[in-house]
């Protein structure tokens, strides 16, 4: 493989729930260092796919390919094994544990031996707040913080930077700048941005057309669960990108207005 090879793909993807088709012929591909942006409206396919990705759910056809072998998740444990970590909307973090045990939880590091092997939270607290400040997460300066006094921001960061410090090569990002301030949102796109800058690649799904704008290299819009259009960054406008995810061509005349969104 070369360092532009996808690290991920589905190839003619497709799921079926009791008779239900909830993706039809689906084909896509994470590179490294780049940006797809996954988008759709609600109902579009977007949490199937993820559930794919993820090892939730495997695929009723096609194939999926890790670094061009074809590959097949039990669960999401072994799609974590692979690289391929995923932030969902609700981040998934514990408000009522502190930083550290959530950055560690299921992965805690420990000292002692045999039976008497406990905690080391005075290691755990360095790596967690270390790997957090590389993310500009610089106002927790104490691991025994609680998650719950965090914003939605800096949520995303202890997320991201949690997958990251256990070898996440592939990053799916659910929705991460649903329900945020403008100014939020914009730390969660410079951290994405931080992370395409490691050789990562990046799954960013979204329906917001301007943040994934803002942020994409390579875009996917699904519609019924099906691939409406694949491009590249600076082949679309805003406006075609909004008309293809409300089911249309793409080609629909209308002024490329800002979003206020």
């Amino acid at each position: 493989m070369t360092q532009s090879d996808p690290i991920l793909q589905l190839i003619g993807v497709s799921k079926i729930f009791a008779g239900t088709q909830a993706l039809r012929n689906v084909t896509i591909s994470v590179r490294p260092g780049a940006v797809l942006c996954l988008l759709g409206d609600n109902g579009a396919g977007k949490s199937t796919l993820i559930k794919i990705l993820s090892g939730v759910h495997p695929p009723s056809a096609g194939a999926m390919l890790v670094d061009g072998v074809e590959t097949r998740f039990s669960s999401p444990r072994e799609a974590r094994a692979k690289g391929v970590a995923t932030v969902h909307q609700d981040v998934g973090a514990i408000p009522l544990m502190s930083v550290t045990r959530n950055f560690f939880l299921g992965a805690e590091p420990t000292r002692g031996w045999g039976p008497f092997r406990l905690f080391d939270s005075s290691a755990a607290a360095v790596a967690a707040l270390a790997a957090i400040r590389e993310f500009g997460l610089t106002r927790v300066t104490d691991g025994e913080q609680l998650v719950g006094t965090l914003s939605g921001g800096e949520r995303q960061a202890l997320s991201i930077a949690r997958a990251m410090y256990f070898g996440a090569r592939v990053l799916i990002l659910d929705e991460p700048t649903s329900a945020l301030g403008v100014k939020e949102a914009a730390k969660v796109l410079s951290l994405v941005k931080a992370a395409r800058t490691r050789g990562i690649g990046i799954v960013f799904i979204t329906h917001n057309a301007r943040h994934a704008m803002a942020i994409g290299d390579d875009f996917v819009v699904l519609n019924q669960g099906a691939v409406a259009a694949s491009f590249r960054r600076g082949e679309k406008t805003r406006e075609e990108v909004l008309d293809l995810m409300a089911g249309g061509d793409g080609s629909e005349p209308r002024p490329d207005l800002e979003d206020d969104a």
